[in-house]
């Protein structure tokens, strides 16, 4: 059989970040019609990317005993009919449980798909095809933020998750000539292994400072729906997701990360100029207007994939042996941040207010700043 289209694979990859982030930007929808806490409310998104913070460490062990075909083809089949489950389901516990088996889907179709695309391409197109799948990251988790929150307003939440639930079995489908017998090798690190990593400064600062900015990140795109609707509480769901656009600018950064890092003379200094953005658009987001907000947006994301693509490619770059476990490391890093980035702030806006949530967050990026300023000290530029 014919290998299938990369285009296919980029696709599935899209929809399968569409998947995880479609409940965020609706998440006080679920509140109003649930009759939900707060706490209960944002639990939509935590469950789904939780299990993002484990599997590059642990996932490799398990899908050693599948090939990439196998994987994939059955994942994307049970998260597509995982989609139109929930899509019908009238109670709230049912609703997360759904999710949280959907959490454990999206890794194991995520690592094969990208271990696939390394294993296929040649040498010499193999950065060029790693660039791509983290542009179709990019795109669709913005797709994903701003289709659920578009065709909420036109048809109801549910419209949206039925459609990737048949968008997912199709891709499904039309992956079924992917090679059958490729022999992946996943990362499967060592309890030893991972604490020598860890016991390494320059190594250390780099995963403290993506937790930190991964956390800050998921945080605002989390609550932020919240806030809309405290500013404007007859605002329609459409609104919201538009506000997401600003995301398009990490396929930008992503893309010239090269020039960044020779225009600011070493990586270090480039990724702080990317933490001092990410700052700035911080702060844009103090004003309560939704015109400001919506151009913060484009600052905001800019800072943060300007720093995350630059602190990836340097972990890359310091990892002279072990690069799957020092990769692998790094993603755990990026969504341990993340999941705890889209409860625990939650205390803080809830019960104190948009400008204390905004406050502790930058709080957070003060402590990233502090530790490149530590990794650029334990590395020779």
């Amino acid at each position: 059989m014919a290998a299938p289209s990369i285009k296919i694979i980029y696709f599935a990859t899209g929809i399968t970040i569409c998947s995880l982030y479609a409940a965020q930007p609706i998440q006080p929808v679920f509140q109003s019609e649930f009759q939900l806490s707060n706490f209960q409310a944002i639990l939509f998104t935590t469950l789904m990317m939780a299990p993002l913070g484990f599997a590059p460490l642990f996932y490799g062990y398990l899908l050693e005993s599948f090939s990439a075909k196998v994987m994939v083809r059955w994942a994307l089949f049970s998260l597509g009919i995982l989609e139109l489950l929930f899509a019908i389901a009238d109670n709230y516990l049912l609703l997360l449980a759904i999710r949280a088996v959907q959490g454990l889907m999206i890794p194991a179709i995520l690592t094969s798909l990208m271990s696939y695309i390394s294993y296929t391409s040649s040498r010499e197109n193999v950065q060029h095809a790693i660039a791509s799948y983290i542009a179709a990251t990019i795109v669709g988790g913005f797709l994903g933020r701003f289709l659920s929150a578009f065709f909420t307003d036109l048809f109801g939440w549910r419209f949206f998750f039925i459609l990737l639930g048949f968008l997912l079995l199709l891709t499904s489908y039309f992956l079924r000539d992917m090679a059958r017998d490729i022999k992946m090798k996943y990362a499967k690190p060592t309890f030893v292994e991972i604490i020598g990593l860890l016991r390494s400064k320059e190594f250390f600062w780099l995963y403290s400072a993506i937790f930190c900015l991964f956390f800050v990140f998921s945080a605002l795109m989390n609550f932020l729906p919240f806030e809309l609707k405290q500013m404007n509480p007859a605002s329609g769901e459409s609104g919201i997701g538009l506000l997401y656009l600003g995301y398009s600018m990490g396929i930008f950064v992503s893309l010239n990360s090269r020039s960044i890092i020779r225009f600011f003379g070493n990586e270090p200094d480039a990724i702080r100029a990317g933490i001092v953005i990410f700052v700035l658009g911080t702060l844009i987001f103090m004003v309560e207007h939704y015109a400001v907000m919506f151009v913060g947006m484009f600052i905001f994301c800019t800072g943060l994939f300007m720093a995350h693509s630059l602190l990836s490619g340097f972990a890359n770059k310091l990892a002279e042996e072990n690069k799957a476990i020092a990769n692998g490391f790094y993603i755990s890093s990026y969504y341990t941040g993340g999941t705890l980035g889209s409860v625990l702030p939650g205390v803080v806006f809830f019960q104190f207010g948009w400008p204390m949530f905004l406050f502790s967050l930058l709080m957070m990026l003060c402590m990233a700043l502090f530790f490149v300023r530590n990794l650029k000290r334990a590395v020779v530029i």
